[in-house]
């Protein structure tokens, strides 16, 4: 019979190749279901997760390995667990081999076992580094190529992180390992309600909420069970301390989350919101979404309401707002490093998609926003034209507005316009979250 740990993974992958599953969504179900726990949990995250991410320069060594044709989807899916396991993990290579051959039998069909055992014998041959030698473009000839292989991203977004490092190229490599290093939990205190010091673990580098937890299920830690702490990116939570930080002209006291959904950053607003006496009014356009803001914010003071507007055309009248916080929807390229199956289902046609809808809520906001006050744009995404072009584009046709320098201290952090910061996941250990900071004058 096949591992249960296995087939978890193996659920995983085809949760998230048939239904288009998001794999930190799919992988809670597999181990329940496989009633997996401890050591075996934690092998299976690692398995599928790994595999995820590493999928492409998995499906070259794959077809390098291959004597015919293609595979079915399901037995490729069983290979690229073996891989992982011979190239990727410190599993040995008969329990690998063996532990694939009867996932296998059990998933794959009967007359795969066979195909699975010569393949596996095969990689098994070469360590990860031979066999990128072995499949990948050459560097010298076609640098891109070969990255995107030996770091399995694809190319086109190989191409957009180049782009946006811009002067700094030297450092592609170092980014594309950092998005295919398992990132640790991260938990945020909402002031007012918990402190850090109650939260188990480091604290951040930049973040005064922060922590980096020390082990174990987040939902365990008392404040995260009863809304008082969340689990939080440490990017995420800067992007919401700019907003609290940065000067605005006059009142103080009504603040917008645009693009609300999940609720995180709306969250650790309301805490800070409330400490001054303030109050946020979380948006999300979809209906599902608002209801885990409403989840989110329960039990939060600081909180003037949940609204499901869109946020081109909202419902409040122009100048309502003393801050307000467009957290884009966009490619989501700076968190590859937490969602392993994204970099396979972006395209390029996405971009042409979203940069409409980022310029037309970053237009909304500034007519939102009333004179003196604030707009600040982020995005989980470091792609030139989802941030400086945006950005850009939107202040140059306005002459009532103005970029502002924006207020966090984190070094080696400047962004593609004067006074914007970037985050990187190599440089800070955090997602890649571009903020800037506009002035309505």
């Amino acid at each position: 019979m096949a591992d249960p740990a296995r087939l978890a993974a193996y659920d995983v992958l085809r949760a998230v190749r048939v239904e288009d599953a998001y794999a930190n969504l799919a992988l809670p179900d597999a181990l329940r279901s496989h009633r997996l726990s401890g050591r075996d949990a934690a092998f299976a995250t690692e398995l599928a997760s790994g595999t995820l991410r590493r999928q492409g320069t998995y499906d070259a060594v794959v077809d390098a390995c291959l004597t015919r044709g293609k595979v079915q989807p399901r037995v490729r899916d069983v290979l690229r667990l073996g891989v992982h396991q011979l190239l990727g993990m410190r599993v040995g290579t008969h329990a690998a081999v063996s532990a694939t051959v009867d996932l296998a039998k059990a998933r794959g069909g009967p007359r795969s076992a066979g195909l699975v055992n010569a393949v596996l014998r095969t990689v098994a041959e070469y360590d990860l580094d031979t066999w990128v030698a072995r499949v990948a473009p050459d560097a010298a000839t076609d640098p891109l190529g070969h990255l995107a292989v030996a770091h399995s991203h694809p190319r086109w977004v190989v191409e957009e992180l180049g782009r946006a490092l811009g002067d700094r190229q030297g450092e592609l490599a170092e980014l594309l390992a950092a998005d295919n290093a398992a990132p640790g939990v991260v938990l945020v205190s909402r002031p007012g309600r918990s402190g850090p010091d109650e939260l188990p673990g480091e604290p951040t580098s930049f973040s005064p909420y922060g922590v980096v937890l020390a082990g174990g299920d987040p939902a365990s830690v008392p404040a995260v069970a009863e809304g008082r702490a969340g689990v939080q990116d440490e990017g995420s939570q800067l992007v919401a301390v700019a907003v609290a930080e940065a000067v605005v002209e006059g009142e103080d006291h009504r603040w917008l989350d645009l693009c609300a959904g999940p609720g995180g950053k709306a969250a650790l607003l309301a805490a800070l919101a409330a400490q001054r006496g303030a109050t946020v009014v979380a948006n999300e356009v979809q209906p599902h979404r608002a209801a885990l803001v409403q989840r989110a914010l329960a039990g939060a003071d600081g909180v003037a309401g949940v609204t499901t507007y869109d946020g081109r055309e909202p419902a409040w009248p122009a100048g309502s707002f003393d801050r307000v916080l467009v957290d884009a929807p966009c490619s989501g390229l700076g968190a590859l490093r937490r969602r392993p199956e994204a970099r396979w289902r972006k395209q390029p046609s996405h971009l042409t998609e979203l940069v409409p809808l980022q310029e037309a809520l970053l237009t909304s906001a500034l007519e939102l926003v009333r004179p003196g006050g604030v707009v600040v744009y982020a995005t989980c995404s470091p792609v030139v034209a989802e941030t400086a072009e945006v950005v850009g584009r939107v202040v140059g046709g306005r002459d009532d507005t103005r970029l502002e320098p924006v207020p966090l201290d984190v070094p080696d952090a400047v962004g593609p316009l004067p006074g914007t910061v970037q985050l990187w996941p190599h440089r800070h250990g955090t997602d890649a979250m571009f903020v800037a900071v506009l002035r309505r004058g």
